[in-house]
């Protein structure tokens, strides 16, 4: 008797775990469904064949994307990252993620830069001073007001319709990691002076177009650690970086020197410094290039979009013309 209720119990325990492995396996299942990459054309970056003329003040969205100010509304308080970030609806029921604080400003400029050089970028404008209602601050000491309730130096990124926003892609590992562009993209990051290069501020945006065909953009998403220093020591990254700093980038060193095997030895403290070992004076040189065609006048629309002060505009834009001046002449 003893032995038959076992065998139903151990039966009934067989059943029980079969139902829910299957459950467990479906649910992976659709998980795995869900994951699945849309099918589109990877893009990292394409020649801009128009650098010479293009509108670094403006940026990637130019005139047609601005936002509309006469009303903006706090939709939620948007998670994660450095800064106090509001998803937001303009006045035109456009929705957008405003970044409040210091990288604000760093971020415009430094994704007009990319552009201006082929690269896949966010959409952004900054504003000087913005009222979103509805939106409570948390006492945050890099936050600072405007004309009573306003928030200064608003950052607005373009969340379109048509832009689905995927999983992070890693710098170790992605579809363009043999490409002189992806060197090109590693070299601004230096160039910039981004100190957080990792994989987490990495995007993928499913972009669908009927013309040119849906692609998978791959892009930055969050470059406000730049145009400061990234530390003299990668050990001391976390006492000495700094970020929208106009005098830190001014000073901090760029490259070197050349090292014998041929790669450039860039003066460089921040995060993921081993990525930098692999780039040759050639592929540093083509993206110097490329740069060198940008007047010195887009060099500072870059800046003034950032509302950088006229003094700053000056500084920020004289040091990233020696930069590229410093790739366009390594010897080799």
């Amino acid at each position: 008797m003893f032995t038959q209720i076992r065998v139903r119990t151990q039966l009934t325990l067989i059943i029980i775990l079969l139902g829910l492995s299957s459950v467990v396996f479906g649910q992976e299942e659709k998980s795995k469904k869900k994951k699945a990459m849309p099918k589109g054309m990877p893009v990292l970056w394409q020649a801009p064949r128009d650098i010479s003329s293009r509108d670094l003040y403006l940026g990637p969205g130019g005139a047609g994307m601005k936002p509309d100010l006469r009303r903006v509304r706090f939709i939620e308080e948007e998670e994660g990252g450095y800064s106090v970030k509001y998803r937001v609806r303009d006045g035109s029921g456009r929705e957008w993620v405003a970044k409040v604080g210091k990288e604000s400003q760093s971020e415009t400029a430094a994704v007009r830069l990319l552009w201006a050089a082929g690269y896949q970028t966010e959409i952004n404008y900054l504003y000087p001073c913005v009222h979103i209602r509805g939106a409570v601050p948390k006492p945050r000491k890099d936050v600072e007001r405007c004309e009573g309730d306003g928030f200064s130096n608003v950052r607005f990124e373009a969340r379109p319709k048509n832009v689905k926003r995927l999983d992070e892609w890693k710098w170790e590992k992605n579809p363009f990691t043999e490409s002189r562009a992806f060197q090109g993209l590693k070299v601004m990051m230096v160039l910039l002076n981004n100190w957080d290069i990792k994989d987490s501020n990495n995007k993928i945006l499913f972009v669908r177009d009927a013309k040119r065909g849906n692609q998978l953009q791959y892009i930055i998403s969050d470059l406000g650690a730049t145009f400061g220093k990234t530390g003299s020591l990668p050990l001391f990254w976390r006492i000495t970086r700094s970020r929208n700093n106009p005098e830190d980038y001014e000073k901090a060193k760029f490259i070197d020197g050349v090292k014998k095997e041929g790669y450039v030895d860039f003066h460089y403290g921040g995060k993921n410094r081993g990525l930098l070992d692999d780039i040759t004076v050639a592929e540093a040189k083509w993206i110097g290039r490329l740069l060198s065609q940008l007047s010195d006048k887009q060099l500072r629309d870059a800046f003034r979009a950032a509302n950088y002060n006229r003094e700053e505009v000056e500084m920020l834009s004289e040091a990233v013309r020696e930069r590229i001046n410093d790739l366009v002449n390594l010897p080799g």
